[in-house]
């Protein structure tokens, strides 16, 4: 008995030694920002001298800031279509590709190169696509008699043009879901076959409801991105014009940058409540089961 109490001691003892450097970094590079957050969040605070408390009334300024409200809808409607239209994108693709049509991994790398490129090559290619000279006005012209517009100078349009920008980009979704895809077992399919499913059946009655578990993870990790949004907007828009594209992440950056420390803490806070928010509403409604892993258990 004593050297089973021994050998388990010595067990906890190395599994202890192993996530200590894990505990630690996260503790210092996460708990303790986190905490320092909602601290500062409550506090008059310029990023220099001390700080002095002053409730909540950085959080009644916040709510009562316009430009913040247009940003946290910004910031909603990127959710969305990060969330409901990249990922089904994505979706469809993989599940075309697992098919291994003709060409299939051609394909499966050019959907996927644009993951690899730098977001702000991305961006200022499509600054020059939506430029009222670039290519996309002359193609409008020529093809429909479309008047030329600044896409990125319009309130209008400036929004639209910047998500699609992103969301066409389905690469990273795509190949999470085709590994996923490829991993449920072919006999299902042949069972559908035998019984006269034809190739849609199969993929409504077999593939979505396997793939529900990896939907789940891409469309949280997905509306989690368009939560925290900020590279590509702001390298084409700075958040304009007329804060049209601001998201929270640029209202963040400028506050900070006007060495508004506290209020960039308190829409840090409103952003990890929103991202909060979004995973416990997206774990709720589609359920957190995963059938891939029940079927390998």
């Amino acid at each position: 008995m004593q050297s089973v109490g021994t050998r388990n001691k010595r067990v906890w003892g190395a599994r202890i030694l192993f996530l200590l450097p894990v505990s630690l970094l996260f503790c210092f590079f996460f708990l303790y920002p986190f905490i320092f957050t909602i601290i500062t969040s409550f506090t008059s605070w310029r990023g220099i001298g001390a700080m002095k408390f002053n409730g909540i009334a950085n959080y009644q300024k916040l709510l009562s800031d316009p430009t913040f409200r247009k940003a946290l809808g910004n910031n909603v409607i990127w959710a969305l279509c990060q969330g409901f239209i990249q990922v089904p994108l994505a979706c469809l693709v993989a599940m075309i590709l697992v098919r291994k049509p003709f060409g299939w991994r051609f394909l499966r790398t050019v959907y996927y190169l644009p993951n690899v490129i730098s977001t702000v090559a991305l961006a200022m290619v499509w600054v020059a696509i939506y430029n009222v000279q670039g290519p996309l006005n002359a193609i409008l012209s020529s093809v429909f008699g479309m008047e030329s517009r600044n896409w990125l100078g319009n309130p209008d349009t400036a929004l639209g043009a910047v998500i699609f920008q992103t969301v066409i980009y389905i690469g990273y979704f795509m190949i999470v879901l085709l590994a996923s895809a490829m991993n449920i077992p072919r006999s299902l399919y042949e069972a559908a076959e035998i019984d006269g499913a034809n190739t849609l059946q199969q993929e409504f009655s077999i593939t979505l409801p396997m793939l529900r578990g990896s939907l789940v993870t891409t469309m949280t990790l997905a509306m989690a991105y368009g939560m925290r949004h900020f590279e590509s907007t702001f390298l084409m828009t700075g958040g304009g014009p007329a804060y049209a594209t601001t998201t929270m992440g640029i209202d963040l950056y400028l506050k900070m940058d006007a060495l508004r420390y506290s209020e960039a803490s308190t829409a840090g806070v409103f952003l990890i409540i929103m991202g909060t928010v979004v995973i416990t509403l997206l774990r709720k409604l589609f359920g957190s089961s995963d059938p891939m892993s029940e079927m390998a258990q």
